[in-house]
């Protein structure tokens, strides 16, 4: 397969992907309403892939698939001469949460065979015709329902179903990925900008995504309530019926258990100090030094998909409103897919 063609393919399906969002309804072509009610399909079918929340999806890979970040991106790495078949695993807890690994195998020369999830399986394979169109059919892959006859696997599951991968897998060549989440860490001295941006850290696809703040780091003296006032603009996700449903059983479990938590109608904050938070709560504690964060980090790595904080403080962090802004050279689990792929 030319590699050349697959990408000014991509870079033809992010042009493409562009010229949808642009538009308004009312200026959609047959093509553009095809897209559209897919779109919809895919929201009735699981509520938590709102339009908006594909469309955002769809926005970044766009803004990814240019000339100059896959050119920056695939120099680093070198492009197998013999193709192999690897398996792939899906997600399905954000859109296209597995596109990342389909392109990455397809440009190392290599063939996808996919089971999708069945939470996300309409835009993948939507995408992936029109790349292979727009690549003169330089692009191969197979969507099927068990895997089987591979070289190599990529799976992605929960921290339970990641031990039955490991074991069933044991024989290939694979990279299992579990259960991770992210953290902040504030500094105190923030701007309300700089909250409002976290904010989208936090609530971006529902916080279901492993890049998703579900614990943050305060300072001693650090008032509870300018996060309150910065979250604001995500108010109406409480209209959301499967968020408002995890929201009003969390919210009952803590009065019943007679729990200490901080509530503004459609989040809560709970003093907590482990690093998964159940939806629509975020768990945080105070620190008096930030070698307590350290600690914390270390201990929690592999459970770890990203810091966000401001770079002064030193933590290997991304910056306020980046969590969702992955580049091509972000690897979920920090396991670089692309020399893994040299490998096979």
């Amino acid at each position: 397969m030319n590699t050349e063609n697959q990408v000014l393919g991509l870079i033809k399906l992010s042009s493409y992907i562009k010229a949808f969002l642009a538009k308004k309804s009312e200026e959609y072509n047959e093509d553009d309403l095809n897209i559209e009610l897919l779109l919809k399909k895919s929201e009735i079918e699981n509520p938590w892939f709102t339009v908006d929340n594909q469309k955002f999806a769809l926005q970044q890979w766009a803004d990814l698939l240019t000339e100059a970040h896959l050119k920056n991106w695939l120099e680093n790495y070198s492009i197998s001469k013999i193709s192999k078949r690897v398996g792939l695993i899906l997600a399905g807890n954000i859109p296209l949460v597995g596109f990342h690994d389909v392109i990455s195998v397809v440009l190392s020369n290599h063939i996808p065979v996919i089971k999708l999830s069945s939470k996300d399986k309409y835009l993948i394979p939507f995408l992936l015709n029109k790349w292979k169109s727009f690549s003169n059919d330089q692009v191969q892959f197979e969507f099927v329902e068990k895997l089987e006859n591979f070289d190599a696997v990529i799976a992605t599951g929960s921290n339970n179903t990641a031990r039955y991968l490991e074991y069933y897998f044991k024989n290939h060549l694979s990279i299992i990925r579990k259960n991770r989440t992210s953290i902040a860490v504030l500094k105190g001295d923030e701007t309300d900008e700089e909250l409002q941006l976290l904010a989208k850290d936090i609530f971006q696809y529902f916080g279901l995504g492993c890049r998703n703040v579900t614990r943050i780091f305060i300072p001693q003296d650090f008032v509870i309530d300018r996060l309150f006032e910065n979250f604001l603009a995500f108010q109406d996700i409480i209209n959301h019926n499967k968020y408002a449903n995890n929201y009003d059983y969390n919210r009952a479990v803590y009065l019943l258990n007679q729990e200490k938590f901080w509530d503004n109608n459609f989040v809560m904050l709970k003093e907590d100090d482990k690093l998964f938070s159940p939806l629509s709560v975020i768990n945080f504690s105070r620190y008096s030094s930030l070698d307590d964060v350290n600690n914390f980090i270390t201990e929690n790595d592999e459970n770890i998909q990203c810091v966000v904080a401001k770079d002064e403080l030193n933590l290997n962090s991304i910056s306020f409103g980046e969590a969702q802004n992955p580049g091509l050279d972000t690897y979920a689990d920090n396991v670089d897919t692309m020399r893994f792929l040299e490998l096979v």
